[in-house]
């Protein structure tokens, strides 16, 4: 035998050995419950989004799945929890859009980095609706933006808040389409959505739960869902691109992330479950029952999504001069 054979052959059977231990730690995956934490409080599309996902991936992983609920510090306290936790897939953060991407670009110190964070995938996404005052003469978005035009800074917006997914939406909204609004935050959609109904405030662009009842009743107008499809509760409401505007586009999504140095097998697996998980009939019905949509990416594909709307956010916050509040 050649030293070069039997260098490779070396080489080989070291890889076997190393290999071994991460599937047998696959294998044994998971050991104990797992835990999902959320940055937000009980109630709303993130929270709703664990729950959905939680019962159908302890049955099909075999051990409880317990919902954590950590809010504060604008999601900061939940992500620097899974940040420091152990790395081994039993502790997974909820990770919601507008803190995942707003967070790193508006906030000068935060007590967790993006490089902290491995994805999982992807599990659910929410559309908005652009939703306007009954006062508002248009019925349509086409209508709609030639009357902003025509009304430059005399049209009022409502958002949830300074670099809220509403606020930069809507400002992405405004430099793909030339109009001009002026901005008025609220602290969360309760006060906004009171302000739209008595017609202070023209416009929202909001998740449809804020919405839809309004709607529904003739209190707002929809002129528009800015996903990729129509809601189920609110099949009369054309999509973006239905209605002239197809390259805009809008969702808050939802997904699971591990601490960064999580074994590769480890996050395979989970991912893997995951998938199986949301893709079950009841789990799809639970969601369009919720107003929300179940649909699963995996690892590479959402730090795609996320880069891709990194630095979508990045030009909108810096071309609207967001500040937090």
């Amino acid at each position: 035998m050649n030293h070069f054979t039997f260098t490779r052959r070396a080489a080989c059977l070291a890889a076997l050995a190393l290999a071994a231990p991460l599937s047998l730690l696959a294998q044994a995956f998971p050991s104990k419950n797992i835990s999902l934490v959320v940055p937000n409080p009980p109630g709303g599309l993130v929270d709703t989004s664990a729950r959905l996902v939680a019962e159908p991936l302890a049955r099909v992983i075999g051990q409880a799945v317990v919902v954590d609920n950590k809010p504060g510090a604008s999601g900061n306290l939940a992500y620097q929890t899974v940040a420091r936790s152990a790395k081994d897939g039993h502790t997974l953060l909820v990770s919601y859009s507008g803190y995942h991407i707003a967070n790193p670009i508006l906030m000068d110190k935060l007590p967790w980095e993006l490089k902290d964070l491995t994805p999982v995938g992807l599990i659910t996404v929410a559309t908005n609706v652009i939703a306007v005052h009954p006062s508002v003469p248009a019925n349509n978005l086409k209508d709609f933006i030639a009357w902003v035009k025509a009304n430059p800074g005399k049209v009022n917006y409502a958002s949830q808040g300074n670099g809220s997914v509403s606020h930069i939406g809507t400002e992405i909204f405004k430099q793909q389409t030339g109009v001009d609004m002026t901005h008025v935050p609220y602290k969360g959609s309760g006060q906004a959505i009171a302000d739209v109904l008595a017609g202070q405030v023209q416009v929202f662009i909001t998740t449809p739960p804020s919405v839809m009842q309004h709607v529904q009743g003739g209190k707002l107008k929809a002129l528009a869902v800015t996903g990729k499809t129509r809601h189920p509760q609110m099949p009369q409401v054309p999509t973006v691109a239905e209605a002239g505007l197809p390259g805009f586009s809008l969702e808050s999504w939802v997904a699971l992330y591990a601490p960064a140095g999580t074994p590769a097998p480890v996050l395979q697996k989970l991912s893997a479950d995951v998938k199986r998980s949301i893709e079950l009939p009841e789990t799809k019905q639970r969601a369009d029952q919720a107003g929300i949509e179940v649909r699963y990416l995996p690892p590479a594909d959402m730090t795609r999504l996320l880069e891709r709307e990194t630095a979508e956010w990045t030009k909108a916050i810096k071309a609207a001069n967001v500040k937090m509040d």
